[in-house]
């Protein structure tokens, strides 16, 4: 039957273990597969922040955030998003119950065993996944496991981390799969070509900017700031426009806002068309970003 088996909360810098749920299974397997996973708890720091280790008859699935790791054992049959579900839970109640501090200064094992509570109610529900209130959660850690799949290790992983070298170490650094973006549309080729001008033009006049500082000390520095900063925003929005990233909409609009802010720093070198000009061909980028999603859509889980 699949099902859920052990967990724990363990701190990443030092592999602390924090809770854990209480364990009566004495199978040969799963001593063996549990002794993996203590070995994964002191080297979390040098693993991706969401990992699946395949041992035989069981998976072990951990995830960390904020200096805490969260891990699990479960049948290799245990569907991978209630994996990740039950391990998003055991995250989200343990940063509301507990404060950082508390965790940075926590000294002995188990210093927070009381978590067990919680994380043994949290097993029996995924446990009888027909008792689950709710399948919003189910589809939105489908969609983040499709953006981004856990990264798969294997035993092999295990020994050569726990002899590491900085080379190995260097195999897990930038784990963030490449989504491929739907094709882009004419508005937004439209909007990125008028991006590239729009830098383009705030770079020559930086370089202007830049000369007329250096032939008169008078001359305000803050204006070559000012257009160097809008070169940026504008290829940067380009950038997200024909790149998958994570929090792209955010990241565009912080991008329109550091546009918006030099143009107005430079109303005196600008008149009102050509800020408002810029300002639009920042904003059509913004919404093309927004406009423009990965491909491929989540199946659907029933639970």
């Amino acid at each position: 039957m699949a099902s859920v088996l052990f967990a724990s909360v363990i701190r990443v810098v030092d592999g602390l273990p924090l809770s854990a749920s209480t364990d009566y299974e004495q199978d040969k397997d799963l001593q063996e597969t549990k002794r993996h996973l203590k070995g994964l708890s002191k080297k979390l720091g040098q693993f991706p922040d969401r990992c699946t280790l395949r041992c035989g008859l069981y998976n072990v699935n951990f995830s960390s955030a904020l200096g805490v790791g969260y891990m699990m054992v479960c049948s290799s049959s245990y569907p991978n998003v209630l994996a990740f579900c039950f391990l998003d839970e055991l995250q989200k109640e343990f940063i509301v119950t507990y404060d950082s501090r508390r965790v940075v200064g926590a000294v002995r094992p188990y210093s927070f065993i009381e978590f067990d509570t919680f994380i043994q109610k949290t097993k029996q529900r995924y446990n009888s996944p027909r008792s689950l209130s709710t399948k919003i959660n189910l589809a939105d850690m489908q969609t983040e496991i499709k953006l981004r799949p856990p990264y798969p290790l294997t035993p092999d992983d295990l020994h050569a981390i726990n002899g590491l070298s900085p080379r190995l170490s260097s195999k897990y650094k930038g784990i963030a799969p490449t989504q491929t973006l739907e094709p882009p549309t004419l508005p937004g080729v439209v909007s990125c070509v008028l991006s590239v001008l729009c830098g383009g033009l705030n770079l020559l006049r930086g370089v202007h900017a830049m000369e007329s500082v250096l032939q008169n000390e008078e001359e305000d520095f803050n204006y070559v700031m000012a257009f160097f900063l809008g070169t940026a925003a504008c290829l940067y929005q380009c950038f997200l426009f024909a790149y998958f990233s994570l929090w792209r909409d955010l990241k565009s609009f912080l991008a329109l806002a550091l546009v918006c802010v030099c143009n107005m720093y430079l109303y005196q070198l600008r008149n009102v068309w050509q800020i408002l000009f810029h300002v639009a061909v920042a904003a059509a980028m913004t919404l093309s970003i927004r406009l423009r999603q990965p491909l491929g859509k989540a199946p659907d889980y029933n639970v």
